[in-house]
This record gives structure tokens, C-alpha cells and sequence, in this order.
């Protein structure tokens, strides 16, 4: 199997309706193998002894008949081989979404969307084409082939099959030499191809960037050298691949000068039948596609070959975070969380992101946590959602180690609102019930509501029901962070983590979500990262970070009066908001 090794269980469960499709298609092979015998049979009738027209009919009925029966054949083969190429084009997509949703952010940040987008729409059709025409052209080509041979020597001539088979050695050295290049070249088209997909996915994702820095015709300009990369590359292919074909028609022109030459010959001296140079020729024409098709096979099992190769290297990865043996057995998380000794650094990071960190969260306790950017509150969450895999023994929720705990329960526990407030394009019901929870109109007008933003959906024309666009593009940033909370509420989930999830809105809206929020807060584990101080006041304690380390701890009242980054901040904060109503 080889490169398609992984596709040998969908093979063998589809084993009888690939039969089936192939049973068929001999039937048509079959059937087309009597034509040139009839053909020449009543050339034959004609040359010696004139056809009359009642003698034609018998002749004409099984023609038709056969022709009948090879054209149901055909339909029959269509539907199973190339059905079952469908299905495993389905089966091959879901496998390599189903894998996608399973890795780690780690992987998606070292690959371009374009690029897995590539692999999962053009390689799996060439993989589909490999699995569907790939099978019909090899089974045409063995046995069509050996069949057609086979007529040739035991009904017509061996000596002009001989003949005829001449340039066959030269033909089959072509098409395995030129298959092994078309191979490597059509690597290259996907990879470009890929690039291709990238380059235009980032340009209409930043479209309002691009925009609002009048920078469409640099866009244009870095659009064009990617294009032209996949043109070039595809012209390397149609330039060998266009050398291919006009070299393997003129090997098969060969056969048909030698049979015209020697069989003509053969014919004058009685050596065959009229008939029989008729029905040989209709052979040799027949013959000549079968080994064409050697040349589509390999050209499409190898291009099927370079898309396996490209979709096994995903397939090949291993998720950095999944469930590890020996997993805690556990039904609910209470929200007690303790930190002990955690340093963390990113793959292939220089320094630490995280240094020394110890820290010991209640159930039901309020934590806040302030810092510059790049302090670490957002990798600091990332551990916890395990989005990233912590050093063992460094994160425990409820004394279990955070490694030890299934991912599912660990994530459904934990409502999170993120940084990048990211809505799908649905509706804005669909997207506050993402977590999928089937809560009714009701509950989520309760969250909405909750969440400050259910006015503001009041007031589109088609309120719950409003397409967001993609990434939310119709929403305010504002709008999107409340939506996102309202998201994150609805799971009614026992740890909620808000990561500056209230940057995009008035200090007067903050204030409202806030003491929205604290009857949600009530019996909950809840960490808020804001850089406002206004946010995180109302905090239980608040832990401030600075270079990965944590620097100070406290309720807001003990840090105001500690010298140190939280009362620099602070002061900060303060003096803008008194610039702010001067103003």
C-alpha cells in the first residue's frame, strides 16, 4: 500500500462494493473484446460471399445488444468504484479535520491556514482520483491488455502481434521514467498551490488592514509573485507532462505502420483473412488504450502519492496535549486550584515565559491578575486551560495534577472568555450557544442580558437571529467581548477565566457587566485579567505579574498602599481618569 497505508481499513470495509465495480467492468472489457471479432466475421461474409440484408439483421441485433449490455455495465462499474472514491474522499476529509481539531495551538502556529486548507481540498481529490480512476485505468490496463494479447495470437497471428508489439519495451520505459519526474514535479504544484491558498486567505482575512493602509497594490504585488511561483511550477509539469503524451502516441503510431506494412503483406498472401486484418486492427486500437492508460495510471497514482505523502505528514503528528495514562477519575471539578513551583518556556522559546510561579486559588474565590504586556497572564491561562502542557506536578485542580485530569472534563468545567474574542459566522444565538448546551431563546436572553449587550441585539433588524459575518466582522469589538461572555456564561461552568475581556468597552458598560456578574461570581472559581484596575478591584486578592514572575499579592486596598507596580499602575490609571472629565 505503501503511502496509502492508512486507508486499507476503509479499503477492506468497501471490499464487496469495489468487487462489484470491478466485476462490472470486466463485463464491459468483455463485452468490448467480441466486437472486433464480429466485425471481422462480417467482413469476412462480405468479402466472399455478399451480405444480403436479411443475413445483416442477426449481425446489427447482437451489436446493439452487446452495446446495451456494456453501456449498463459501465453505469454499474461508475457507481461503485467512483462512488466508493466519494465516500472515501469524505472519510479521508473527516479524518484530517477530525486530526486538525485534535492538535495542540502549538502546531497551527508553525503552519499556514492556506497550506492545511491545500491539503484538504486538493490533495484528497487527487488522492480520490488515484482510489477511483487510478483502479478503473489498472484493471483496464492488466486486462484489457493480456486479453486483447491473447485474441491477437490465438485467433489472428502471432507473428504480426509480434510485430505489432515492437515499440511496446520503449513504450513502458517512457511512462515509468516520465512517472517517477511527474511524481516530483506535482509535489511541487501542491506545495505552491499551497502557498497560493495562504497568501489569499491572509489578504481577505486583513482585507480592513490592507484597506485602511492603501497598501492593494503592494498586496497585488506580493499576490503576483506567489502566483507566478504556482504557474511556474505547474508549467514544469505541463511542460513534461505535454513531452509525455506526443511521445507514447507516436511509440503506439509505431505499431500501427508496422500491422498496415506487415499485415497488409499477410493479407496478399493469403497468410490471414481480410477479416482477420480488419478485426487486428480494431485490436491494436483497442490495445492502444490500455497502455496509454499505464501512462494516466502512473500519472495519477503518483500525483495520489505526493497528496498521501502531504496528508500523512499531518496525519503523522502527535497532539503535544491529549489525555496521558492513568487519568483521574473524576465526574466534576469544585475549582480548587494550586500553583506550585511553575516555570514554563515555549517550544523553542529563549528564556521562560513563566518563572517560579506559587499560587493557591479557593474554591469560590475571586482572583485577579494585573500585568504589562508580555508579564505572562495569558500563558498563565493557557496552562490552565492546557492549552500547553505544564511541567508535571507544578498545576493541580481539586489535588489531582491539571495532566492527570481528561481534557473533556477539564474543559467543560472551565468558561473561558479570550483575549481574541472570535464569533463564527452564524447567528448571534448560535454563537452565545457554541458550547452546544441546547439552551432555549430564553436562557440565552438571561446571558445576554447579563453580559450587557441583549440592547444592542434588541436593536438589529433580525435580533437573535443576525448573522455575525466571519470573525464577527458586523459586530463592534465591544459587542463581540460581550457576546463571548455570554458565551462563556452559558456553560455554567465552575472555573470562569475573563482575559481582559472588558478592554472594549466604556468604563460605565464595565461597571454594569461587573455587578452583573456578581451573583455569577458567587460559589465560582473566577480569575480576571484586565489591565484596568477598575476590573479587578472587587477581587478577592489580586496577583501581580511582572517578566513571568509573580511581584506582589494582595486585596487592591493592601496594594495601593505597597510601593511597586500595582500602585504605579494605579496612580496612572488615575490621573487619565481625572485628565478624562477635565476633559
Amino acid at each position: 500500500m505503501g503511502s496509502f497505508y492508512r486507508l486499507r481499513s476503509f479499503l477492506r470495509d468497501n471490499r464487496l462494493t469495489y468487487s462489484l465495480g470491478i466485476a462490472a467492468l470486466l463485463a464491459v472489457n468483455i463485452g468490448q473484446l467480441f466486437i472486433p471479432r464480429l466485425l471481422g466475421i462480417m467482413t469476412d461474409k462480405i468479402s466472399e460471399e455478399g451480405l444480403q440484408h436479411r443475413d445483416f439483421l442477426p449481425y446489427l441485433g447482437i451489436l446493439v445488444g452487446l452495446s446495451l449490455l456494456i453501456a449498463a455495465f459501465r453505469y454499474l462499474w461508475r457507481i461503485f468504484v467512483m462512488g466508493n472514491a466519494r465516500r472515501l474522499e469524505y472519510s479521508l476529509r473527516r479524518m484530517l479535520f477530525g486530526h486538525l481539531q485534535d492538535l495542540s495551538p502549538e502546531f497551527f502556529t508553525s503552519h499556514k491556514t492556506g497550506d492545511l486548507m491545500a491539503h484538504a481540498t486538493n490533495d484528497i481529490r487527487a488522492v480520490r482520483m488515484a482510489l477511483g480512476n487510478g483502479i478503473v485505468m489498472t484493471v483496464d490496463a492488466v486486462f484489457l491488455t493480456t486479453a486483447i494479447l491473447i485474441m491477437m495470437v490465438r485467433t489472428i497471428s502471432w507473428k504480426l502481434t509480434l510485430m505489432a508489439l515492437l515499440p511496446l519495451p520503449l513504450m513502458l520505459a517512457v511512462v515509468v521514467g516520465f512517472g517517477r519526474v511527474i511524481h516530483t514535479r506535482f509535489k511541487a504544484v501542491q506545495e505552491a498551490f499551497a502557498a497560493l491558498t495562504d497568501r489569499t486567505q491572509e489578504n481577505f482575512a486583513g482585507i480592513r488592514v490592507v484597506k485602511g493602509f492603501a497598501q492593494e497594490e503592494a498586496e497585488l504585488t506580493r499576490f503576483a509573485e506567489v502566483n507566478e511561483q504556482n504557474v511556474a511550477m505547474n508549467m514544469r509539469l505541463v511542460r513534461i507532462w505535454g513531452l509525455f503524451w506526443p511521445l507514447v502516441s507516436y511509440l503506439a503510431g509505431l505499431s500501427f505502420t508496422i500491422v498496415l506494412g506487415y499485415g497488409g503483406m499477410m493479407v496478399i498472401n493469403g497468410a490471414i483473412s481480410l477479416g482477420d486484418f480488419v478485426a487486428f486492427n480494431s485490436y491494436l486500437g483497442m490495445l492502444t488504450w490500455p497502455i496509454l492508460a499505464i501512462g494516466w495510471v502512473m500519472n495519477i497514482i503518483q500525483r495520489g502519492r505526493a497528496s498521501m505523502d502531504r496528508i500523512n505528514s499531518i496525519l503523522d503528528e502527535v497532539p503535544a496535549v491529549q489525555d496521558e495514562p492513568a487519568l483521574a477519575e473524576l465526574k466534576r471539578l469544585s475549582g480548587e486550584i494550586t500553583i506550585k513551583d511553575l516555570t514554563f518556556t515555549y517550544p523553542g522559546a529563549p528564556s521562560p515565559a513563566l518563572e517560579g510561579i506559587n499560587l493557591q486559588i479557593a474554591p469560590g474565590e475571586t482572583v485577579g491578575i494585573l500585568g504589562r504586556t508580555g508579564s505572562g497572564k495569558t500563558t498563565l491561562l493557557n496552562l490552565l486551560l492546557r492549552l500547553y502542557n505544564p511541567p508535571y506536578g507544578t498545576i493541580t485542580l481539586d489535588g489531582h495534577d491539571i495532566r492527570r485530569i481528561p481534557l473533556e472534563l477539564l474543559r467543560t468545567s472551565i468558561g473561558y472568555v479570550p483575549q481574541d474574542n472570535f464569533l463564527f459566522s452564524t447567528s448571534i444565538k448560535e454563537n452565545v450557544d457554541f458550547a452546544a448546551t441546547d439552551a432555549s431563546l430564553d436562557d440565552v436572553v438571561k446571558f445576554t442580558e447579563l453580559a450587557e449587550v441583549y440592547r444592542d441585539i434588541k436593536d438589529f433588524p433580525s435580533q437573535f437571529d443576525t448573522m455575525v459575518g466571519e470573525r464577527g466582522v458586523t459586530l463592534s469589538g465591544g459587542q463581540k467581548q460581550r457576546i463571548a461572555i455570554a458565551r462563556a456564561l452559558i456553560k455554567d461552568p465552575q472555573v470562569l477565566i475573563l482575559d481582559d475581556s472588558l478592554s472594549a468597552v466604556d468604563t460605565e458598560t464595565e461597571e454594569a457587566i461587573l455587578q452583573n456578574l456578581k451573583g455569577v461570581f458567587d460559589g465560582r472559581t473566577v480569575i480576571l485579567v484586565s489591565h484596568r484596575i477598575s476590573t479587578l478591584q472587587g477581587a478577592d486578592r489580586i496577583v501581580v505579574l511582572d517578566q513571568g514572575r509573580i511581584v506582589q499579592m494582595g486585596t487592591h486596598d493592601e496594594l495601593v498602599q505597597q510601593p511597586g507596580l500595582y500602585q504605579e499602575i494605579y496612580q496612572r490609571q488615575l490621573l487619565e481618569k481625572e485628565i478624562e472629565s477635565v476633559g
